[in-house]
């Protein structure tokens, strides 16, 4: 999976309105600033607020081929 360039310069966070740092290993964007992260399924970013989980839980999160 991968996000696209241009596409990624106009995504923001929904909760600081940051910027967010695309990890293509993990199919997830990153907040910094928040200490977030959200899923990318299907190549379609997870932006809700209410997804947003912390990096602590990053490698706790099931792979987005596995979600229900």
């Amino acid at each position: 999976m991968s996000i696209n360039k241009e596409l990624l310069e106009i995504l923001a966070c929904p909760l600081c309105k940051g910027d967010l740092k695309w990890e293509e290993s993990l199919s997830v964007l990153i907040c910094e600033k928040c200490g977030v992260f959200y899923q990318v399924v299907d190549d379609i970013p997870i932006l809700l607020p209410d997804s947003a989980k912390p990096l602590s839980e990053l490698g706790k999160a099931p792979p987005p081929n596995e979600r229900p």
